[in-house]
């Protein structure tokens, strides 16, 4: 991939004429701003619709980024979303490169935003699908040549030119962008080292007996993992570019690229000048609306109910995943049609590291009980989690069947029985009761 390839002209697809009114402006052209014009059209949506965001490439989608694309397995035209001709068809203005700076609303929702370009866009309804940032990483040495974060298309291509050229490298955050990417590393010949600066890997997002069974598997694999590992700065080689990764202890890890996964930061700066609630991102209900009644927000930086059936009523929660924005998006849509419909379906995540597909049904928090379903012969590895005796999510390894039946029984609001579940030989499905 390269940025030619990625942002071509699109002609006239793209604004033009500074003050254009359009019937609905969506900052951000991420999984969700794409999604929400698509839905948009599909419900019969008439009105201009304009999809602005701030790279200088056509919509994609990131999920590759880590794995298949930054192997080489698969290629840029394979991650666009839709054609030009598709915007061009069904009315949808794309702006590329243009960045949001300030925003004149009114009351009735209507307003006008202006970018950094010089450029303003008039607009009846606003959308912000402006998703999240990347945590910096705050040492001595972060701004050296080899650091490299990994979010967007520009990072991926950055580190795609540092790989070649790089034999150690070390990868700071053991969450899911790091160690797709630590595998993916390793896969390319590379010596990887894994930071995580916590007491277990992906801990935001998986109970300690799937940590523990990754780190186990990881290790196996030959990628040196360090828990809990604190560092002292990225030294240095003397001209301008990494050498090590030196930590508190005094040991120095040799290394030419050191990427950067410690998190993100949903981006609500727009929110806050719109005066709209925040808290852990943007506040909306559960129809995807702000606090002002207006402003439709979508996807990660969204801070929204718990989708889950059965969650308790006043349970937030923020998502960072593509079936989140697909999902959430939709519920947008109608909105902007003056529907009200619920969240669809049960939340789902995913995450690729070497042979391991990790699929997460469910949310997992608040979870007072689990069960463990092992087998080893067959790589698979499944964790249930239950909240006053119900099935409320699962951790599946290589498990499709476990996942694909643990959302069917959370979808439908019935349980699994943990004992009989107990018994890894035992297929699921037969215990939703």
């Amino acid at each position: 991939m390269s940025a030619q390839i990625l942002s071509p002209s699109l002609a006239g697809a793209e604004a033009s004429a500074t003050g254009t009114a359009t019937g609905l402006l969506i900052i951000g052209a991420s999984q969700s701003g794409v999604q929400l014009a698509i839905s948009l059209r599909a419900l019969g949506y008439t009105e201009h619709i304009t999809l602005l965001g701030d790279e200088d490439h056509r919509p994609y989608q990131r999920p590759a980024l880590s794995k298949e694309f930054l192997q080489d397995k698969v290629g840029s035209e394979s991650l666009i979303f839709r054609s030009n001709e598709y915007w061009i068809e069904h009315n949808i203005t794309l702006v590329k490169g243009e960045r949001i700076e300030s925003l004149d609303a009114q009351p009735d929702g209507s307003g006008t935003a202006m970018g950094r370009s010089g450029n303003s866009y008039r607009y009846t309804r606003l959308a912000l699908t402006v998703g999240a940032r990347p945590r910096l990483f705050e040492a001595p040495g972060n701004d050296l040549h080899g650091v490299v974060y990994l979010r967007n298309a520009d990072d991926a291509l950055k580190l795609k030119a540092l790989a070649p050229g790089a034999t150690d490298v070390v990868v700071i955050g053991g969450g899911f962008i790091g160690l797709e990417a630590a595998s993916s590393l390793q896969a390319m010949g590379k010596k990887v080292t894994v930071i995580e600066y916590g007491p277990r890997l992906v801990g935001r997002a998986v109970g300690e007996e799937t940590s523990e069974y990754f780190l186990a598997q990881h290790t196996a694999r030959g990628l040196d993992i360090r828990i809990g590992g604190r560092i002292e700065k990225i030294i240095d080689d003397g001209q301008g570019a990494v050498r090590s990764v030196r930590l508190e202890s005094g040991e120095e890890i040799p290394a030419q690229v050191v990427l950067i996964g410690i998190g993100v930061i949903p981006n609500t700066q727009l929110g806050e000048k719109l005066g709209l609630k925040i808290d852990n991102g943007i506040v909306v209900d559960k129809h995807a609306i702000a606090s002002d009644g207006h402003t439709i927000v979508v996807g990660d930086v969204a801070n929204m109910p718990n989708p889950v059936p059965g969650a308790p009523a006043d349970e937030r929660i923020r998502l960072e995943s593509v079936n989140n924005a697909v999902e959430h998006a939709k519920v947008a849509a109608y909105s902007l049609m003056g529907q009200r419909e619920a969240y669809a379906g049960i939340p789902w995540f995913w995450s690729n590291q070497a042979n391991m597909k990790l699929q997460i049904a469910g949310l997992s928090m608040g979870f007072d009980a689990t069960v463990k379903r092992e087998l080893p012969e067959k790589g698979k590895f499944t964790v249930l989690y239950y909240r006053g005796g119900q099935i409320i999510a699962a951790d599946c390894v290589n498990a499709p069947l476990d996942f694909m039946a643990v959302k069917q029984a959370l979808a439908a609001g019935k349980n699994i029985d943990p004992y009989a579940a107990s018994n890894p030989a035992t297929l699921l499905k037969t215990l939703i009761a």
